[in-house]
């Protein structure tokens, strides 16, 4: 089975480089993909500078895909976050909820060859953080997940998915028309949320306060 991935950059890529790029990514050291022409478009622009989608074929026969959309819950996502991002906590109850997501909702996510999960950009971060600040609630989190539809990434993680991904072409992008379909994405995503963030309901949604004091695990029903 094969499949074409689009990558948004500042210039062209020819052949992607195993353990080339910022570890600091979402998901750690990998090659960021998607599947969306349009959201790749966007992602290559900037405000001062056109950029370039590059085109891909990826052979899927033989690779293993942790698919963290469908397989995995909301927290073992944010446990990934917390591990590869790096960022400040505010409070000390963040301090205390990122020990604890990283020791119990951490999968093993680095030994697949293809990781395909939510876009971490500054919106998507932002509500993570306010999760850990005790700010949001777990379902709060869920939704805001979809909202503005900011995209789902797919990541090469593995030299053997190094070795199948065949260049096919590059699409130079105007920014000018990319970039502000960026921002208002953006926009309508952190809008969405601000309206819902306003709508607290402590005797019915649980926190990450919650979590903590009844030692939640990752196979617990009640993150369903």
């Amino acid at each position: 089975m094969k499949m074409i991935l689009y990558h948004g950059s500042r210039g062209i890529i020819g052949a992607p480089e195993y353990g080339e790029g910022n570890p600091h990514n979402d998901y750690g050291l990998g090659f960021y993909c998607t599947e969306n022409l349009e959201l790749a478009k966007e992602w290559a622009s900037s405000e001062d500078s056109y950029g370039y989608v590059n085109i891909y074929e990826l052979d899927l026969d033989g690779l293993t895909v942790c698919n963290l959309s469908k397989d995995y819950n909301i927290l073992n996502w944010i446990a990934i976050l917390l591990e590869n991002r790096t960022f400040e906590l505010s409070s000390g109850t963040a301090s205390i909820a990122r020990d604890y997501l990283l020791k119990s909702f951490l999968p093993t996510y680095k030994k697949y060859d293809l990781i395909i999960g939510y876009r971490a950009d500054d919106s998507y971060f932002s509500f993570a953080k306010d999760f850990l600040n005790n700010s949001i609630s777990l379902k709060k989190l869920s939704e805001a997940m979809r909202l503005g539809k900011l995209g789902e990434q797919i990541v090469l993680k593995s030299k053997k998915a190094f070795d199948k991904i065949r260049f096919i072409g590059s699409e130079q992008v105007n920014n000018s028309i990319y970039f502000p379909k960026k921002k208002e994405r953006d926009s309508a995503a952190r809008s969405e949320y601000k309206a819902a963030k306003k709508i607290i309901d402590i005797e019915n949604e649980v926190y990450v306060i919650d979590i903590l004091r009844e030692k939640w695990e990752s196979d617990d029903a009640r993150i369903q």
